[in-house]
């Protein structure tokens, strides 16, 4: 059993004899330890770069939106954070001034602007997140396709029940 999953404790839900149940449970708590683990690593991350997460998340946002050719607008990346255009403009401005993104003014509408990642910032998070990405690969990579298959269903099935939480779920 993976670290930091504890048997008996249930992980919110009930012990039971049932085999089925103990099988899933244990499943959740390997998953929940990943979780632990990720979100770990990802301040790890954030406190080697100097960044806050909406930083970091804005950059991966920025670089990925570069990758296929499209411009990104302040609003965009506002509505992709879910927060308000003042809050978009202070991460934006801390960015910038950490030479991470510039602004552009759009060619055709001059009161438009574009925030783009800088030269550098691409090979910044490369370097910084390379070793952890190539460990990733390493560790999944000799599953056969059948593995492959099951855990991406998994993970597919898991993303569904949690995309269906609604706030009305909520105690």
């Amino acid at each position: 059993m993976p670290e930091g999953t504890e048997t008996g404790s249930g992980y919110w839900y009930a012990d039971t004899a049932d085999a089925r149940h103990r099988r899933a449970v244990e499943l959740l708590q390997t998953f929940r330890v990943y979780r632990a683990a990720e979100v770990a690593m990802r301040r790890r991350t954030r406190e080697a770069m100097g960044m806050g997460e909406n930083d970091l998340l804005v950059l991966r946002y920025l670089l990925k939106a570069q990758r296929e050719g499209r411009s990104v607008p302040p609003g965009e990346l506002a509505r992709y954070l879910g927060v308000s255009t003042a809050s978009m403009t202070a991460v934006v401005d801390r960015l910038e001034r950490s030479g991470h993104v510039r602004r552009e003014r759009h060619l055709s509408d001059r009161r438009s602007i574009y925030v783009v990642p800088t030269r550098g910032t691409d090979e910044e998070v490369r370097q910084t997140l390379g070793a952890m990405h190539e460990r990733m690969l390493a560790a999944v990579a000799d599953m056969t396709p059948e593995e492959t298959r099951i855990v991406i269903d998994t993970l597919t099935r898991l993303q569904a029940a949690v995309d269906g939480v609604q706030p009305e779920d909520a105690p």
